[in-house]
């Protein structure tokens, strides 16, 4: 085996020597820090300094971080040792399992950021990598026997497609308007006590959880409950604990998240007065949709900041220009007559970069980003003339980065044999 990797040829390079020279310039130059954008593509480069003194200023947010004194690693390691010793004890989980959950390592999580350019001044999303930490294994272990609960509701949406395909039959009355909503730093303010004791109802009225686990309600709970408070990082040298909410990067956390949400919003419509009830209610983790009456976008906001305290949510409304507004990737249009359409929506920022053909990739993986897009295409715009527009931008855009024409045509012939 050796002797054949040796023997093996590396791939020719696809970049000069010249610009081989730079990335490692760029990657030695302390003075800057090159981060993805938080969404799209795009490639940031920020001023260490100034990236440095942004995080320090959110950090120094004390309702919602604590600068600690010393690393609290050992201890919390000490706690899930006990715990998981004792459920093999007990025989609720097997030697395989407790290896798998018996933390190896001392890693401290990591705190990084990505800059949110899509909006004004540009603010940081703090992510915590939690990547070999003690409570890693923990933390995927629970959301898969989580994962079940969520989307068990009529709101609920789990990608384009499907919020494509419920809405295509509606109709906006003259009196209604669609309005998007959106919490404001979900992860972090999401209340923990109170998610967990909508968790632990939910995982009561599941049936379903014995073949998922051997481990009792109070064990899940017991469990759930030090990976959500186990929330500390370090950030250049100093550790601080996240007083409030979850932190972005625990497998867990969305679930817990999207679990919370369900709740909040089976509150909210069932609470909300007749004048600004939605006659539609979509929602994708915390990016919600709704049909409204045109007068109730701010009283709706009103109640919706009330069902918790630690929850604040902000709103947008329809363009008046083109009477749109976007959902996920998709465009939402409404004509004179109340009907509604849908294109692919792309974001200011979105930099139409895709996998590089001459890129060392697999080619099948080269050849699913042109499948991806085109499903895209034909799944989200119903419009013949739209598709049209839509395949042409697909192919222009892979043209730039340097797919060949047969590639594109390929895929083209075989998604229209399937439609």
């Amino acid at each position: 085996m050796v002797s054949l990797i040796k023997s093996t040829k590396p791939p020719t390079p696809n970049v000069t020597k010249e610009e081989m020279q730079a990335l490692n310039n760029i990657a030695k130059d302390k003075t800057i820090m090159v981060l993805p954008a938080d969404k799209g593509r795009a490639t940031v480069i920020l001023n260490t300094k100034e990236y440095d003194e942004k995080v320090r200023n959110m950090l120094s947010d004390t309702d919602t971080y604590t600068l600690l004194k010393k690393n609290p690693t050992s201890s919390y390691k000490k706690k899930l040792i006990t715990v998981i010793t004792r459920l093999l004890k007990e025989k609720k989980i097997t030697v395989k399992q407790k290896h798998y959950l018996y933390p190896t390592s001392d890693i401290t999580p990591r705190i990084y950021c990505t800059p949110k350019i899509h909006k004004m001044n540009n603010p940081l999303r703090p992510i915590v990598d939690y990547t070999g930490s003690i409570m890693y294994n923990l933390s995927r272990s629970l959301a898969d026997i989580l994962v079940p609960l969520v989307g068990n509701s009529i709101h609920h949406v789990t990608n384009s497609l499907e919020f494509v395909n419920d809405i295509k039959d509606i109709k906006l009355q003259p009196n209604e308007t669609l309005v998007s909503y959106d919490v404001v730093s979900l992860f972090t303010k999401t209340p923990v006590n109170k998610s967990l004791k909508i968790i632990e109802e939910r995982l009561h009225c599941d049936k379903q959880l014995s073949e998922r686990t051997w481990l009792h309600i109070n064990d899940i709970m017991e469990l759930l409950q030090l990976v959500l408070t186990t929330t500390y990082f370090s950030f250049r040298g100093d550790i601080y604990q996240q007083n409030s909410g979850m932190a972005m990067g625990s497998p867990c956390s969305p679930i817990v998240a999207n679990l919370f949400m369900e709740w909040l919003e089976n509150e909210a419509i069932t609470t909300a007065h007749t004048d600004i009830k939605p006659r539609m209610w979509k929602r994708y983790v915390d990016d919600i949709i709704t049909i409204i009456p045109k007068d109730a976008t701010q009283p709706l906001l009103q109640h919706l900041n009330k069902i918790d305290d630690d929850i604040n949510f902000t709103c947008e409304e329809m363009s008046l220009t083109d009477n749109s507004i976007p959902f996920l990737d998709t465009l939402i249009l409404v004509d004179g007559e109340g009907n509604i359409n849908t294109k692919v929506f792309r974001k200011a920022t979105h930099t139409n970069q895709y996998l590089d053909f001459n890129s060392h990739h697999p080619l099948q993986h080269k050849l699913s980003v042109i499948r991806t897009l085109l499903h895209r295409c034909n799944t989200i715009i119903k419009n013949n003339p739209d598709k049209q527009n839509e395949t042409e931008m697909i192919h222009t855009l892979l043209k730039q980065c340097n797919y060949p024409t047969w590639t594109i045509r390929k895929k083209m012939r075989e998604k229209s044999k399937i439609t």
